[in-house]
């Protein structure tokens, strides 16, 4: 529950004037011997001879100046103010005004001394101007400085004649009024002088349009900031500065706290790293520590006390800044803040930060303030009465459930991903600020949101921690069995797998499904989504004997429970089919994908994003059967509609295009499929970023367009660069990452370079084995390719063991009749071959042959494939009569489903004219 506070209304004090008016100078009874008496309060003074009249024209001679050498001597940086100040100054007339505003701490004052020591007026004389009395004793002080002999007056008749000196004289000085904390303490002075130079240093940033021009100070370039720290450091010799950057950096760069910093670490002996630990360790000791001799009230946790004393007399300031604290210091949103209170006491509050400098106003609907503000305002101190523990302990938690509260349901909706992007980095400050011991229900909601979007934008490995955290809260507030737990652990174990962390992936998730089965029931809606989600592992496992069964399972008790029409029911049908596909039965597959998308036209409409992703499945399904003509055509409707119903630069329209232009390439069409790449390949760029995994996808794709089109020069660095940033974002051991390298291996042997092909399809093997296990389908398909690259070698003593062993595996795990299994037949042919065994390579390639085409049909291109092959066998074995006849049928076949100029058609072409020349066969992939 956020909860505000009502503060009493401040009460402005009553000014009390530049007027000279509380006493008149008289002739006590007539003037004799030049002898004056002043008469007030009853009280008689007797002034000297040069009381009596105006201060001289002459008064200041060679000059008059109290500016404060000290700052000056200190001073770095700055360089655009100075020439601002210079710039402002520069005209003449009546009287200007310029305020430089900033934070308690940044510099103000230092800058205004090194600008006004380098002035030529005659007199420059720097008051300290926080409250209109002050004022009153600065200016009274100029007119000592001017006639000594009227010390004896009163104030106010000292300031009376300062004033008037400044008003005859007004191309001749300067002001300095320092820290201003209200422009009506100076409206009086200034209203009595038509003309000179003042420069005012306030906290104030607003409240002077009537004033003066205003020139807002930031803190210290990072150069400038550790020039300072060290200069303060090494005053007395040489000292170790090592680690100057990361205090300053951790200061913020704040002026005040660098000197403080500094001066602490010079007087003890303390090293810059040194202090940085004991910073983090005992930040409310270090925050009010000076050094001997030093002004203790002059750090920076006693300045901004002094302002919060001002600003929390407005309702919820205090406990704004308090919530502000806990999140990341740029570009919080503003709207954050709307819950606390009505609009105009949200709006006051945060103008009464602005008016003080504690915090910016971005005028884009975020705030920014100093890091070193929110450390100080996260540190408790029991003698500040603005830094109690309770309310910066309550502060925590409120900030907590107000960005809980913010986040948008869907983080897979583009439409909010802006909204995502905006309180990601201070999900993650808030959850860097505490322990994890101390959050709540509400950070846990948080850090699986901000973690759920981060997974989806290409950070998966980033986001495992971030879902231990949130499990961890959950747990420990709702304890082991709370539903909320059970879909905690649900989303940690996806994490697990989208890392491709399987080993840990998938234990979680069973252990998941039987506590959901346990709690809430085997029929709850939530256990069915975790048993579909465990069907979904054993499938990246490559286990599709456990996959199909459970995904089975989990659609009949959908459609018992739910209905067979229901949204869930459709998802759980669709994975299922994608599970028979992945198991290379597409006589299953294709009829329920074609059901699935009927009913999912008819309940969701022909528009919806379910609807389009089984249009797609269907026409990834149709192009793995080689059926190109119904393929192409729906792939193509369907990028159209994505782009009319989602816009061109959704993902799923990115991903549209991608598929459509690799069904192109399928066709042998890569005059389209090739721009088509590369400009999606562009705009994953610009709307997903460089690094976002379908980006990196876009671009293998491209990468392997350039290479079937003999343009290695482009390709190269494609699959090159790809590689580094997968192994960079998803880490080394990554699926996606390891075909990454698998792909590039593939590109040296295409290119001829074995010698850096084979290792590194060794090593790919390697991981394959290790992370994957030994029988997952991609382990599979490294061993089959490091088999090729050794042949290619044309060392057959390696290739023929790794390619028997590669199909005994393959029979086993994926079942004699899966395309892989079939690939690996025809290329433990394709080595007996060159291994002189005619007799096992023909079985092998006519039992090939036969069992594509009675599981894949007559014309897939992977059947063409391998009557290419048989053909080539027969020549091999000089039986022409065989060869010729099958040449020629694959020919026609090819030509009548990939096309006349596939490239597939133009290899047989060149088959067939190579036997009736009597040369040798190109080798058919």
């Amino acid at each position: 529950m956020i909860r505000k506070r009502v503060a009493a209304q401040e009460q402005p004090a009553g000014p009390a004037g530049l007027h000279g008016s509380r006493g008149a100078i008289v002739a006590g009874g007539g003037v004799s011997n030049s002898v004056a008496q002043h008469i007030e309060a009853q009280q008689a003074f007797v002034l000297s001879p040069e009381a009596h009249g105006p201060i001289p024209a002459d008064a200041a001679g060679r000059g008059v100046s109290n500016i404060p050498s000290g700052a000056v001597g200190g001073f770095v940086g700055r360089t655009t103010e100075l020439t601002v100040l210079d710039e402002m100054f520069t005209g003449p007339g009546e009287v200007l005004v310029q305020a430089v505003h900033g934070l308690g701490g940044v510099g103000k004052s230092a800058l205004a001394a090194r600008w006004a020591a380098g002035r030529h007026e005659t007199v420059r004389w720097w008051i300290t101007a926080d409250s209109e009395p002050a004022v009153h004793a600065g200016v009274a002080a100029l007119a000592r400085a001017l006639q000594p002999g009227l010390a004896g007056l009163p104030v106010d008749v000292q300031s009376e004649r300062a004033v008037r000196w400044l008003a005859d004289h007004p191309d001749r000085w300067l002001l300095v009024l320092d820290n201003v904390e209200a422009p009506l303490h100076i409206r009086p002075l200034l209203d009595r002088v038509p003309g000179g130079r003042v420069l005012v240093t306030t906290r104030l940033a607003s409240g002077w349009h009537r004033h003066a021009a205003t020139v807002p100070l930031g803190v210290l370039e990072p150069a400038d900031a550790v020039e300072l720290f060290t200069r303060i450091l090494s005053q007395h010799g040489p000292r170790e500065h090592t680690g100057a950057d990361a205090v300053c950096a951790e200061l913020g760069h704040l002026a005040l706290a660098i000197e403080q910093a500094a001066a602490y670490c010079a007087e003890t002996g303390t090293t810059p790293l040194t202090y940085l630990d004991r910073l983090r360790a005992w930040p409310a000791t270090m925050y009010a520590a000076a050094a001997e001799g030093g002004d203790s009230a002059r750090t920076c946790a006693r300045i901004w006390r002094l302002t919060l004393d001002h600003v929390d007399a407005t309702p919820l300031a205090g406990d704004l800044l308090r919530l502000l604290a806990w999140y990341a210091p740029d570009r919080i949103p503003r709207d954050l803040f709307d819950p606390l209170a009505t609009p105009p006491e949200v709006d006051a509050a945060i103008g009464r930060l602005v008016a003080h400098n504690m915090i910016t106003d971005n005028h884009d609907g975020t705030l920014t303030v100093h890091r070193l503000v929110q450390s100080l305002a996260r540190t408790p101190d029991p003698e500040d009465p603005h830094r109690q523990a309770d309310d910066i302990d309550e502060a925590r938690d409120d900030a907590a459930e107000l960005l809980a509260r913010a986040y948008p349901a869907d983080p897979d909706h583009p439409a909010n991903w802006p909204r995502y992007r905006a309180l990601l980095p201070h999900t993650e400050a808030l959850a860097g600020h505490h322990p994890a011991d101390q959050d709540t229900l509400y950070t846990s909601h948080a850090l699986d949101r901000a973690a759920t979007y981060a997974r989806g934008q290409g950070a998966p490995a980033l986001t495992v921690p971030t879902f231990q955290r949130a499990l961890a809260a959950r747990e420990r507030v709702l304890g082991q069995d709370h539903p909320s737990t059970l879909s905690s652990r649900n989303n940690l174990a996806g994490a697990y797998e989208y890392a491709g962390d399987l080993g840990r992936a998938i234990p979680l998730y069973e252990a998941t499904v039987a506590d959901f089965v346990r709690v809430l029931g085997p029929d709850h809606p939530d256990t069915l989504a975790a048993r579909n989600n465990l069907a979904g592992a054993y499938e990246s496992a490559g286990d599709s004997g456990r996959a199909v069964p459970l995904h089975e399972a989990t659609v009949a008790d959908y459609e018992r429970v739910l209905g067979p029409d229901h949204p869930d029911t459709l998802a759980a049908r669709n994975n299922l089919a994608g599970a028979y596909e992945s198991a290379g039965d597409p006589d299953r597959a294709t009829p329920l994908y074609e059901s699935t998308l009927a009913a999912r036209e008819r309940v969701l409409g022909p528009d919806h994003p379910d609807t389009l992703s089984s249009r797609n499945n269907l026409a990834s399904t149709y192009e793995s059967a080689g059926d190109l003509d119904r393929a192409v055509p729906l792939y193509e409707a369907i990028l159209a509609t994505r782009e009319r119903v989602m816009g061109p630069d959704h993902p799923h329209t990115l991903s549209s295009r991608n598929n459509l232009a690799g069904a192109y390439e399928s066709a042998g069409d890569l005059g389209r499929a090739t721009p088509l790449y590369e400009a999606t390949l562009a705009d994953a760029e610009r709307v997903l970023g460089h690094d976002h995994p379908d980006t990196l996808t876009a671009r293998n794709n491209l990468a392997y367009a350039y290479g079937a089109a003999g343009d290695v020069d482009r390709a190269f660095p494609l699959y090159e660069a790809t590689l580094a940033t997968r192994e960079r974002v998803l880490g080394p051991d990554h699926p996606d990452t390891l075909s990454s390298r698998n792909n590039l291996a593939g590109a040296y042997e295409a290119l001829g370079d074995l010698g850096r092909a084979v290792p590194l399809y060794e090593a790919t093997l390697a991981t394959r084995e290790r992370v994957l296990g030994p029988d997952h389908p991609s382990t599979l398909s490294s061993r089959n390719n490091l088999a090729g690259a050794y042949q290619s070698t044309g060392d057959l003593d390696r290739a023929v063991p790794l390619y028997e062993a590669t199909l005994a595996t393959r029979e086993r795990v994926l079942g004699p009749d899966h395309p892989h299994t079939l690939s690996s037949c025809s290329n433990l042919a394709g080595a007996c071959m060159e291994a002189g065994d005619l007799d096992r390579a023909l079985a092998l390639c006519e039992a090939t042959l036969a069992t594509q085409e009675r599981v894949l049909g007559h014309d897939h291109p992977h059947t063409l494939t391998s009557r290419n092959n048989l053909a080539g066998a027969y020549v091999f074995a000089g039986d022409l009569d065989r060869a010729i006849p099958l040449f020629e049928a694959t020919l026609a076949a090819r030509e009548r489903v990939l096309g006349y100029h596939h490239p597939h058609t133009h290899a047989s072409r060149i088959n067939l004219a190579s036997v009736f020349l009597g040369g040798t066969l190109p080798r058919d992939d």
